[in-house]
């Protein structure tokens, strides 16, 4: 060919890349200019010029524009015409074109004819537009020529391939192809279609970019398939074309199967692409999906998209300038702005995608629903979710249900949610709105790790994001606080906290926000008081920033606004407030993340500290409550936070005063007075000489305090004195203890003596006296008791660390003095039902259940100091302080508002003689510290017994006895149930608010679930020594009474004890393994750890074992326990134990059979008497333990058929006292629970059978019916028992589960018996006729509930009866689908009662004559149905059968 000749002559020429737009711009510049330059007209004799001339085109020399001076459509017409009408037509045209080619050997006559033309200015008003074409174009618009021109031009363009470009920067064969753009007819497609590829084929690479993205405007819709599928094969030989073909692909119709081969491509190429190709590829990858294969491609897609690899270089420096400087980030370079440019490309071609197509955006998120394994899950992914939310308002609730279920799963942790911020940053940055939508969405789920991620969300869009973000994140975290809702409250506060230590700076921008949540104080509880104190006073006493005097100001006026209130509410809010600060602006600067840049106290902030708790101390002091709320909160604040040493002096200094003044005296001093008692010193642990020791002065205190409620006249010496409440007593030593700890690293030393010394009370022992006192008396003795054991309980609580033996053996000691009190009040309680306890516990959970007292004290007030081993020791004089007094109480005003009394009193109501249950004053008892159950690790603990020269006298053994061990499970037990377990697994007492369940666990709530679990686990070892302690008890009892445990020689007081701590253990590990954040993946390591624990019970651990083998052993481990299980209520704990342990397990079935065997064992084990008969309760439990067995046990059917069939007849033949011998559990009294439970797992297991198809096997066909003949086998059974035992109860769930199991009985088994009856004529004639007798009693039984107008009853008469009504229907219809429509009758069914006789109200003739049509229908149907043809006669009767019964049940 002539251009692959002219091609191989310009071989040589320099390529050079041009900009086609520079080309287009030169025509319209040169075409404004209006000066007129003298150039040579083009003159001739060539056809070419003269037919150019003659149709209105001059041609111009040099750089002149040619001229056009008639209408380009004029031109074309006249030019077309006189070609067409020329004598020598079609010759002329081959001459036409000969000229034009020799015309445009000069270059510049080529360029000139591919440029416009101008119009001459005669012209322009007659144009109607202003463009106008140049020569070429206009000739192109010729059919005749149009063939020969194309030809021409690509001859010419292989010249002008690799020249450089001119100096007006015209690109020649840019210009030659555009001539070929938007043509309005294409005379030979085929033809330009081959020369244009071949053309690409032989181009430079910057001229294939520019002629293969013009392809669309070149070609007609008939040549979209060819060139689709040779640009196709260009794509694999060459990958720099890529983006262009692409874009032109995207642009041309194509055969689908085509642009899948090619998207198939791009795929497998995804990996190896350049950045600056990604947003094109996915383009067409995302423009070429279908509904079909939508969910596929995008699932690949997300699989071979590895953003990481390309957003990572780009943006490292950019993130990483982001988190030095918010909102400020700059880029060094066109490389960073380039890459950014391209990812953002990238991703708004994503949005517009799964905007604009449904298909798309649901594809996406279904495949990621559908990712099969966790570590499959990319940052990509949580931000496609986000994109997807914010662009598609229609899938919000889709994709929100999908969040939750991979954060449930545990696919979307914190760590992939912090990459996915910090990596897509520059895209999630413009979604905060929707990002924060969502936050606040998640954060009113019930599920707390949902709520976590919720929580997290609001986090980072603080942390990454600009400063409007921060301040709508905040915004929204202040809404969730406001709201109300307990769970939002506490997760928007604790991130408020974190967003404090995280960027104090940004949260000061916006203080003002949190700020607002002051007035919303009296909606929230204590600890989430405590948290927002905290973050406030964080906000203004930070020292590393100035400017924070109006947020302080703030907030000393609203606590001195609080703390001035007469209203004990918000007196509180104003002690917490105060201490919280006091504690942020005291706090040791090298110890507290949360005084970043602090240094040493200054004179200043030293005196703020003192003067606020100075203030605090001083507005309290008129109100006992007060004042020990203002000590607890002192001493939770010493826990949790390390003071400067300054404050912490002058506050140990002051406590220590104060408490000695107030509470000790010396021994020799036995008060004097007329005390309704004789005073004595009692439980004192070390004998003192008379006058060497000191004795907590408790009676004479509690007596004073009477004595000023009765309004006794006091002198003027006596109100002197400082006044003193008892109640006091525990705080202020807890206040104390804690502050000595920090002062001497946890040694007590200095404050031993009070662990053994004695206590000023009297003579406890009630004895006989108890019926002969006075309701006050026995009040008195009651309050004395009650203070008496919250002392001690303090007093465990601070030594109970202490690691000498002789300490651990007084705590042992005061451990036992706890029980015998408790046994003691117990009694007082038992005759003293209005008696109302002091309150223990002071902070707002308990406001609702304070009484209406007025405390007034007159004490003697010794002024001695109290050395380390129990003596006063002198203070100094000079050392006063406003601590060192308490102002006199009498009738405090905070007392005034509150509750009436008789509300605690109904709640708090004792109970008769030895039923009274400590459990119900539970609120009124000094919390135990989680530190306490160490001393579950004692063993045998030697204390030495000193003389009084210090020298060993005698040694004496003390271990933790079973009371005392009682004693601490049964509180640990509560705890475990108060924070591991849910809210809904709970069980909350009717009308109890939700408040009422937290009140004695203000300590506990301080610290998180896991640092409650732990502990837990920690305690493990120790527990399990216990439980294996008792375990041997009870197997060593069984042995000497001959296999009874409870036989002639068991002491029973030893033996209800044992069994108690044994239930105690069980449940304590229930609730530890059935705690929810075990499966978070951040507690993965305490279960292993737990699982660890008790294997190595067992036997040595080999090392490296997974956690389903320690889970295994574990099993294992607890299961042998079943063997000394001795009571109904501990079996039922080891049985949850082990279903919870299950749960986690993966190879379930052989545990699922053990748990099985179990059940059923304690099914058939005699229980000790009385066991059962006690309460409702273990009715509750029976019934839960025997549905634990159905749930477990291989075959439902055949349990529920072994009961009812066997054991039931023998309780029926058996005296009326008697039991089942099978199972000993079942007793005419615990029939109706049997028979519940039964009936119900009967209904679930056939509720939870598929119907089957017609198209499953004739073996799956058989199963089925097998299977559903079995169930109404037991239904039959079931429910001709009511005829024996005819109770209401019983009565009513047959009404219940009957109507129940007919409805599972047509959607399950009336589809199955559709396509069996002629198959199985015998099998579903036999099941037929079953039925039919269950259906019947059903409708004696509404015909009973009728006549006896039970209200309860009669209510699920009319479902049932409409349920029998659809069935008779069900069974015409599958009469007819089998062509047996003859063999259907349908008659009346006489009333009748559960025995079967007739009621009365029927006549008794009519109603013959109907039980005989009756018991005929039947066979006049059968032999109806036998006539049809053999095919179908076992079908027929059959079916007629089945109507026939059906018929009967409804009249």
């Amino acid at each position: 060919m002539i251009s692959q000749r002219r091609l191989s002559k310009s071989e040589n020429k320099e390529s050079l890349t041009e900009d086609a737009s520079d080309a287009r711009k030169q025509p319209l510049s040169r075409k404004t200019k209006k000066s007129r330059v003298q150039n040579e007209v083009e003159e001739n004799d060539s056809v070419f010029l003269k037919l150019l001339k003659t149709s209105g085109i001059i041609l111009k020399t040099k750089e002149s524009q040619n001229q056009l001076a008639v209408d380009q459509i004029v031109f074309q017409k006249k030019l077309f015409q006189i070609l067409r009408k020329h004598p020598s037509y079609p010759k002329i045209i081959e001459e036409f074109i000969s000229g034009l080619e020799s015309y445009i050997e000069d270059q510049d006559n080529f360029r000139n004819c591919l440029l416009s033309c101008e119009r001459l200015q005669d012209e322009e008003a007659s144009m109607g537009t202003s463009y106008s074409k140049s020569l070429i174009k206009l000739l192109l618009g010729i059919d005749i020529l149009q063939p020969a021109i194309i030809k021409t031009l690509f001859e010419k363009l292989p010249e002008f391939l690799f020249e450089t470009v001119n100096s007006d920067g015209i690109s020649v064969p840019r210009l030659i192809i555009s001539q070929l753009k938007w043509l309005d007819r294409i005379v030979d497609g085929r033809d330009l279609t081959t020369k244009i590829m071949q053309l690409i084929s032989i181009a430079p690479e910057n001229l294939q970019h520019d002629f293969i993205t013009s392809l669309p405007e070149i070609l007609g819709d008939s040549q979209h398939a060819d060139v689709g599928k040779e640009l196709s094969d260009l794509l694999k030989e060459n990958t720099s074309l890529t983006v262009p073909i692409l874009d032109v692909l995207s642009s041309l119709r194509l055969d689908p199967k085509l642009l899948s081969k090619v998207r198939q491509l791009m795929m497998d190429k995804l990996s190896s692409v350049k950045l600056d190709d990604l947003p094109v590829i996915i383009k067409f990858i995302l423009h070429s999906v279908t509904a079909t294969d939508a969910l596929e491609v995008i699932s690949e897609l997300r699989e071979k998209l590895d953003l990481q690899h390309f957003i990572l270089p780009v943006w490292l420096h950019a993130s990483q300038s982001k988190l030095k400087n918010k909102g400020r980030i700059s880029f060094s370079g066109n490389q960073e702005n380039s890459g950014q440019d391209c990812v953002f490309l990238l991703f708004d071609v994503i949005k517009s995608a799964v905007r604009y197509e449904k298909t798309i955006s649901e594809a996406w998120v279904k495949a990621i629903e559908h990712i099969p394994s966790v570590s499959e899950h990319k940052t990509f992914d949580l931000a496609m979710l986000i994109i997807i939310y914010s662009t598609n308002a229609q899938t919000k609730k889709y994709i929100e249900r999908v969040l939750r279920n991979k954060i449930r799963s545990g696919c979307f942790e914190e760590e992939l949610l912090q990459s996915a911020f910090y990596i897509h940053y520059f895209v999630l940055k413009d979604l905060c709105p929707s990002i924060l939508s969502l936050a606040q969405n998640l954060l009113h789920s019930p599920d707390q790790s949902i709520i976590l991620f919720g929580s997290l969300l609001y986090k980072y869009a603080f942390k990454f994001f600009d400063t409007y973000c921060q301040q709508e994140a905040i915004g929204a975290l202040v809404t969730h606080v406001c709201s109300g809702n307990e769970a939002e409250v506490d997760t928007a506060l604790d991130v408020l906290l974190e967003l404090v230590v995280l960027d104090l700076s940004a949260m000061r921008l916006n203080a003002v926000f949190v700020k607002g949540i002051l007035d919303y104080l009296d909606k929230m509880s204590p600890q989430q008081i405590r948290k927002l104190f905290c973050i406030l006073s964080t906000l203004a006493f930070s020292k590393q920033h100035e400017g924070s005097n109006h947020i302080q100001d703030d907030m000393h006026l609203v606590v001195r606004k609080q703390l001035s209130s007469t209203i004990f509410k918000y007196k509180l809010i104003g002690i917490i407030g105060a201490v919280t600060m006091a504690g942020i602006m005291a706090a040791d600067g090298r110890s507290s993340s949360l005084t970043q840049g602090k240094t040493d106290l200054s004179n200043e902030q030293y005196t703020q500290v003192t003067s606020l708790l100075q203030l605090v101390h001083s507005c309290t002091e008129q109100s006992p409550q007060a004042s020990a709320l203002y000590y607890d909160e002192f001493a939770n604040l010493l826990q949790k936070r390390k003071l400067a040493p300054k404050v912490l002096e002058w506050v140990g200094q002051t406590i220590l005063n104060d408490f000695q003044d107030s509470f000790v005296v010396d021994l020799c001093a036995v008060p004097n007075g007329d005390y309704p008692f004789p005073v004595k010193a009692l439980y004192e642990l070390e004998e003192y000489s008379s006058c060497d020791g000191i004795a907590v002065n408790l009676l004479p205190l509690l007596f004073s305090q009477d004595f000023a409620k009765d309004g006794s006249r006091m002198t003027s010496q006596d109100s002197d004195h400082k006044l003193v409440s008892p109640l006091c007593l525990p705080p202020y030593f807890r206040l104390l203890r804690l502050c000595v700890a920090r002062q001497h690293n946890g040694n007590l030393e200095e404050i031993d003596g009070l662990l053994d010394c004695p206590i000023f009370l009297t003579d406890l022992e009630p004895g006989e006296r108890l019926e002969s006192m006075s309701v006050k008396e026995r009040s008195f003795m009651c309050s004395l008791i009650y203070l008496t054991l919250n002392w001690f309980r303090e007093v465990v609580n601070a030594f109970c660390g202490q690691t000498s033996p002789e300490m651990m053996g007084k705590v042992l000691a005061r451990l036992k003095h706890i029980v015998e009190l408790q046994r003691i009040l117990e009694k007082y309680l038992a005759v003293t039902p209005d008696y109302v306890p002091p309150l223990a516990t002071f902070d707002l959970e308990t406001v609702d259940v304070i009484p209406h007292t007025s405390t007034a004290v007159s004490a003697k007030i010794r002024k001695q100091g109290m050395t380390g081993r129990g003596k006063k020791r002198k203070r100094g004089g000079n050392k006063t302080s406003s601590h060192d007094t308490l102002s006199k109480e009498d009738g405090s005003e905070c007392d005034s508002t509150l509750p009436d009394r008789g509300q605690l009193e109904k709640d708090f109501k004792g109970k008769e003689e030895k039923t009274v249950a400590l459990q119900n004053y539970h609120a009124f008892f000094r919390e135990l510290d989680m530190e306490v159950f160490n001393v579950l690790h004692c063993g045998l603990v030697t204390k030495v017994i000193l003389d009084s020269e210090m020298h060993t006298e005698a040694t004496e053994v003390v271990q933790l006895q079973p009371p005392e061990l009682l004693f601490l499970l049964e509180d640990l037990s509560q705890k475990v149930e108060n924070m591991l377990t849910p809210p809904i697994g709970r069980r909350i007492p009717f009308l109890k608010s939700k408040g009422s369940q937290n009140i004695g666990f203000s300590h506990l709530h301080q610290r998180s679930a896991h640092e409650i679990a732990r502990c837990i686990v920690q305690l493990l070892t120790p527990m399990c020594n216990h439980l294996e302690n008792i375990h041997n008890y009870f197997q060593c009892l069984t042995a000497e009474n001959h296999g009874i445990a409870d036989g002639p020689g068991m002491q029973v007081q030893e033996y209800h004890l044992m069994s108690s701590c044994y239930q105690r253990i069980l449940q304590i590990f229930h609730g530890l393994f059935a705690w929810s954040g075990f499966f978070q993946p951040e507690n993965q390591n305490l279960l292993h750890l737990a699982f660890e624990t008790l294997t190595n019970r067992l036997n040595q651990r080999e090392p490296d074992q997974s956690l389903e083998e320690l889970l295994t052993q574990s099993f294992y481990y607890l299961q042998n326990f079943h063997h000394s299980i001795p009571s109904f209520q501990s079996a039922l704990y080891l049985l949850r134990l082990l279903m919870v342990i299950l749960e986690k397990s993966t190879a379930s079935a052989q545990k699922k059979e053990k748990i099985a065997s179990l059940a059923r064992q304690f099914l058939c084990r005699v229980w000790p008497s009385g066991e059962r008969e006690k309460s409702s309760t273990p009715n509750d439990q029976l019934q839960a333990l025997l549905g634990i067995y159905l749930e477990h046990t291989d075959s439902v059917l055949k349990a529920i058929e072994e009961i009812a069939g066997v054991c039931v007849p023998e309780l029926i033949n058996s005296s009326k006292d008697a039991s089942s011998s099978t199972f000993p559990t079942l007793t005419r009294h615990t029939f109706v629970i049997f028979f519940r439970v039964m009936m119900a797992e009967l209904e679930k297991t056939v509720r939870g059978l598929q119907a089957g198809t017609a198209a499953d096997s004739q073996k799956i066909h058989e199963e089925k019916l097998l299977y559903w003949n079995m169930a109404v086998r037991d239904f039959s059974i079931l429910i001709n028992l009511i005829k024996v035992f005819d109770s209401r109860p019983v009565l009513h769930v047959c009404l219940k589960y009957g109507r129940l199991f007919v409805e599972a009985f047509l959607k399950q088994c009336m589809p199955l018996l559709d396509f069996s009856f002629r198959k199985h004529r015998e099998d579903v004639l036999s099941l037929l006729e079953t039925f039919q007798l269950n259906t019947r009693l059903l409708q004696h039984l509404c015909g009973h509930s009728k006549i006896h107008q039970d209200m309860k009853l009669t209510e699920h008469v009319p479902l049932l009866k409409k349920t029998l009504e659809l069935l008779v229907c069900r069974v015409k219809a599958m009469l007819i689908l089998n062509n047996c429509r003859e063999a259907f009758w349908l008659g009346n069914l006489k009333n009748r009662d559960l025995q079967g006789e007739e009621i009365i109200s029927q006549n008794s003739q009519a109603s013959t004559a109907d039980e005989s049509e009756d018991d005929t229908s039947s066979l006049v149907s059968k032999s109806k149905a036998m006539e049809v043809d053999e095919e179908g006669e076992a079908s027929d009767g059959e079916k007629e059968q089945d109507s026939d019964e059906s018929d009967d049940k409804t009249d």
